[in-house]
């Protein structure tokens, strides 16, 4: 697993041993971030369910302000203190050890841009989404791209949050939400 383009370019980050974690595959990660990649720079980024933090770190490599990454394994996120250290973003991110919807109901912050692949099997996705869209987490045209099962439905949010385009990769579906402007 590597940092596809940008400052980071190449380099190389850790993962998590054993099954319990599903890495995004590198076709996916290109197409997410083709899907945004005129909607990175300059962006608050939040990674929720961030595993390895991979989608943060591409972010950030990509120009994103800075990244907050969430992840209830310890595991994982010592695994993404040490990536982030390794692509040399330290100073633009900040690592949360503890439950999704307990951050999100906490959070005073604000994203440009949020990445959520939780475990497929769970009913996080749907919890997050709704907390997000309860507490207004995204900015103004901000953006939320969703990682799921190709069979999962996923919710209509209330406005000003609207869903655009799935894009199917196999088994594999993206979501992306917007929160529209002056709403």
């Amino acid at each position: 697993m590597r940092v596809i383009t940008g400052t980071a370019r190449g380099r190389k980050l850790k993962d998590l041993p054993g099954l319990d974690t599903r890495p995004t595959t590198d076709k996916v990660k290109e197409s997410i971030f083709n899907i945004v990649q005129f909607d990175i720079e300059g962006r608050r980024v939040l990674d929720l369910f961030a595993g390895t933090g991979q989608l943060g770190i591409e972010a950030l490599s990509r120009g994103a302000e800075k990244c907050v990454f969430v992840d209830q394994s310890r595991e994982a996120a010592k695994v993404i203190g040490e990536n982030v250290k390794t692509t040399g973003f330290e100073n633009r991110s900040r690592v949360a050890q503890g439950d999704a919807i307990s951050f999100l109901t906490s959070c005073r912050e604000k994203f440009g841009l949020a990445f959520l692949d939780p475990p497929y099997a769970s009913d996080l996705l749907d919890k997050a989404l709704q907390k997000m869209s309860e507490i207004d987490i995204m900015t103004e045209n901000g953006i939320i791209v969703c990682e799921s099962a190709l069979d999962k439905v996923l919710p209509i949010l209330p406005p000003p949050y609207v869903m655009g385009r799935d894009y199917r990769y196999g088994k594999i579906k993206l979501t992306v939400y917007h929160r529209r402007a002056g709403d």
